[in-house]
């Protein structure tokens, strides 16, 4: 007996919500919330619906315009990811190519094994985003297939890649927020964030450091929070514990994402200082969040959608021209100022 088709009416259905809605998500078109464009993206690869079809251990029929999208987290869950592959996928489709999500284990990486139901030879092309371990990154590269790595580890500026390489532009957008605060007076400045986590966050810290360094306002590791990204940046208490190790809480803070530098300016307020008269912050990704903040968060602004469409260019360009020499290609940010700064 064949299976029933899910359409985007059995989605909007199983979301409550109605069908123009989901539309809009799969389109990338008009405002939809955050949460109802994760909530229909997950119901989506629930369902098994179209590009989003989920990947299951049942056979599959081979399919040459199959893209495999490898990630080590749930990309739906923040601004970046859900855009991102939104975006992606309409553009794959418009494409007449198809894909496949599949989560990478921790085990999986420490390993270099591909997820077991991932089928090489059914497989036309590879995308990962959010995987930033180099040695898995490397096994990648080495597979033979057309690849587009979207980030990857911290040291990705120094290899020698086997795939195309997509990003957001970081180094001259970082470089500007932290120009921006030494302009309005900081002596002493902060980063936030662990720099080892991946490229991006490595080239804000490094565009940070460049600044602070010409300024000559060293030494700036004793206003830095720099643990792993495991930690709990998410906690203002946490934060207030490392601030409470400096040698007094510095002019700024330069954090590496909106998700840090919103909980940073909650652990502040809770010191019972003033954003921007006693310390300044900025962030970087340009979040919902970092509007509605109070003030609202000084930001760059990562053009999420377009990287995403993009990237599924990209990525057919390679499959049909696999000999052509890989690229290395930065999209660019915007810094956005607003009232965490003066």
């Amino acid at each position: 007996m064949a299976l029933k088709r899910v359409t985007i009416q059995d989605i909007a259905d199983a979301c409550k919500l109605s069908r123009n809605t989901v539309s809009k998500v799969f389109n990338d078109r008009g405002a939809v919330p955050e949460a109802t464009k994760r909530a229909v993206m997950q119901k989506a690869q629930e369902l098994g619906y179209g590009s989003f079809s989920k990947a299951t251990g049942a056979p599959v029929t081979p399919n040459r315009g199959l893209i495999a999208v490898l990630t080590q987290q749930k990309v739906m869950s923040h601004h970046f990811g859900a855009s991102f592959m939104t975006s992606f996928a309409d553009q794959l489709s418009r494409l007449g190519h198809t894909m496949k999500v599949y989560e990478v284990t921790d085990a999986e990486v420490a390993q270099c094994k591909l997820p077991p139901h991932l089928m090489l030879e059914q497989t036309a092309a590879l995308l990962t985003i959010e995987l930033f371990d180099k040695d898995y990154l490397d096994m990648i590269g080495s597979l033979g297939l057309p690849c587009v790595v979207v980030d990857g580890h911290a040291r990705m500026i120094r290899s020698v890649l086997k795939c195309d390489f997509l990003s957001m532009e970081n180094f001259a957008a970082s470089t500007a927020l932290t120009q921006r605060v030494i302009d309005a007076g900081a002596k002493t400045i902060g980063f936030v964030g662990d720099k080892e986590h991946c490229s991006s966050f490595y080239m804000r810290w490094l565009a940070f450091h460049t600044a602070v360094t010409e300024a000559g306002l060293q030494p700036v590791d004793v206003y830095s929070i720099l643990e792993s990204d495991d930690e709990p940046y998410g906690d203002p208490d946490w934060l207030n514990a490392h601030i409470d190790r400096m040698p007094h809480v510095p002019d700024a803070f330069v954090c590496a994402n909106d998700y840090i530098a919103i909980h940073l300016l909650a652990a502040l307020k809770r010191r019972g200082l003033s954003v921007p008269d006693d310390v300044m912050v900025t962030g970087f990704d340009g979040s919902p969040e970092s509007t509605v903040v109070e003030p609202p968060l000084t930001t760059a602004q990562i053009p999420s959608s377009d990287i995403g469409r993009f990237a599924a260019t990209l990525l057919i360009q390679r499959f049909e021209a696999p000999a052509e020499p890989y690229r290395v290609i930065y999209y660019k940010t915007t810094p956005i100022f607003r009232g965490t700064t003066r």
